[in-house]
């Protein structure tokens, strides 16, 4: 699992027919503390979040199919399932 900031959706003005309805958002992967680690990807919401959201993304394609269209099968590599709501962390003592 990935958490992850929503940057924006992506229109698209063809898509697999599969994808109907489901829509296409730019996220970029952050850690706890909320900076951005690595590359911006593609993902398909399955949870309505929006720009500015903390998200949990998942990169697995069996999961991430069933997860964003209700159907596996899909060629689907990453989808939003979660909107974060906030990160409690626990210090080791």
């Amino acid at each position: 699992m990935i958490l992850a900031r929503v940057l924006g959706n992506v229109v698209a003005t063809q898509k697999n027919s599969r994808y109907e309805g489901a829509r296409i958002m730019l996220v970029q992967p952050v850690g706890p503390d909320g900076v951005a680690r690595g590359a911006s990807m593609l993902a398909l919401d399955s949870v309505d979040s929006g720009e500015g959201d903390l998200v949990v993304v998942i990169q697995e394609g069996w999961s991430a199919s069933t997860a964003a269209t209700g159907k596996a099968g899909a060629a689907i590599d990453s989808a939003i399932i979660g909107v974060v709501d906030r990160i409690d962390e626990e210090s080791a003592s």
